[in-house]
C-alpha cells in the first residue's frame, strides 16, 4: 500500500519534523535519513516501523532545527604570543611597522569562538520527543494505507461482482443451448469422419468423449464462482493478502480463456 504521513513538533527551543512515505513492494524495506548525531535512534524506529508494517518501502525522513546557543570568544595566548614574537623580530630587524589590534585578532588561530554545547538532559529531552513524534508519523502512515486498502478493495468487490454475473449468465446460456452444443459436436464428428474414413467406432467414441468434455464448461465456472468466495473471503480477513490475491489473479485469467463451444 502507499500512503504518507508528516507530524511537526517543537520544544525547549528546538523543532522537527518526521516525513514518512511507502509504496508497494513484496516485503519490507526500510529507509532512515536522521540528522548527524541521532543515528542512536536508528534501531528503534526500524523497530516502531516494522511492528505496525508487513510490506513495503517505507522511507522516514527527519529534520531538526535547533535554537541558537551562547556563544564565547576567548584568545590563545600561546599563538598570540608566537605572533607578537614574529612581529617584534620583523619590526627590529626589517623596520616592519607593529602590526595593529584588529590585525593581530584577524589572525587565524588568534581568536577562538566556542559555542555552548547540548547537556545530556537536553539530549534526552529531545529524543523522548522525536520518538513519541515517530510513533505519532508512523500510525498515521499505517491508517493512511489501511484507508486505501479500503477503497480498493470497494473497487476489488466491483469487479467481483461483475466476474460473477458473467459466470451466472455463461451458466444459463450453456444450459440453454444443448442443442447447439450437440449439433456443434455432430458437425464436428462428420468432419473427423471424412478426414480419416477408416477411423474405428472405439476410435471415433474416444473423440466424441473428448468433443463432450471440451464443449462442458461446468468446472470451469464451478472453479470461477469458487475463485470469487475465495478472493472475498480473503478480502475480509483484514490481513496482507496481497499475494494471495496475486495468485487468484491468475487463476481468473486462465479461466476467462474458456469458451463455451
Amino acid at each position: 500500500m502507499t500512503g504518507f504521513s508528516r507530524v511537526e513538533g517543537t520544544e525547549d527551543g528546538y523543532s522537527w519534523a518526521w516525513e514518512l512515505r511507502s509504496v508497494n513492494a513484496r516485503s519490507l524495506d526500510i529507509r532512515l535519513r536522521l540528522p548527524s548525531g541521532m543515528d542512536r535512534l536508528e534501531a528503534g524506529f526500524r523497530k516502531a516501523v516494522s511492528e505496525q508494517i508487513n510490506r513495503g518501502n517505507v522511507s522516514a525522513t527527519l529534520t531538526v532545527t535547533r535554537p541558537a546557543r551562547k556563544q564565547e570568544v576567548s584568545i590563545n595566548s600561546e599563538i598570540l604570543d608566537q605572533v607578537m614574537a614574529i612581529s617584534n623580530e620583523l619590526s627590529s630587524s626589517e623596520n616592519v611597522s607593529p602590526p595593529s589590534v584588529d590585525g593581530l585578532l584577524a589572525v587565524r588561530g588568534v581568536l577562538e569562538v566556542q559555542e555552548e554545547e547540548e547537556t545530556e538532559d537536553q539530549q534526552n529531552r529531545l529524543d523522548s520527543e522525536v520518538a513519541a513524534a515517530f510513533a505519532n508519523a508512523i500510525t498515521g502512515l499505517f491508517d493512511n494505507r489501511i484507508a486505501e486498502g479500503e477503497r480498493l478493495a470497494i473497487t476489488i468487490n466491483a469487479h467481483l461482482d461483475e466476474i460473477e454475473r458473467c459466470v451466472q449468465e455463461a451458466a444459463g446460456i450453456a444450459a440453454a443451448h444443448p442443442a447447439a452444443i450437440a449439433k456443434r459436436m455432430r458437425e464436428q464428428v462428420r468432419a473427423l469422419a471424412s478426414e480419416v474414413p477408416a477411423l474405428t467406432e472405439e476410435r471415433l467414441a474416444q473423440e466424441v468423449a473428448l468433443l463432450a468434455v471440451k464443449a462442458d464448461i461446468r468446472e470451469e465456472l464451478d472453479r470461477l464462482a469458487a475463485h470469487v468466495e475465495g478472493a472475498r473471503e480473503l478480502l475480509a480477513e483484514g490481513s496482507p493478502v496481497g499475494r494471495k490475491l496475486d495468485f487468484l489473479c491468475q487463476e481468473f485469467n486462465q479461466g476467462s480463456e474458456y469458451r463455451l463451444f
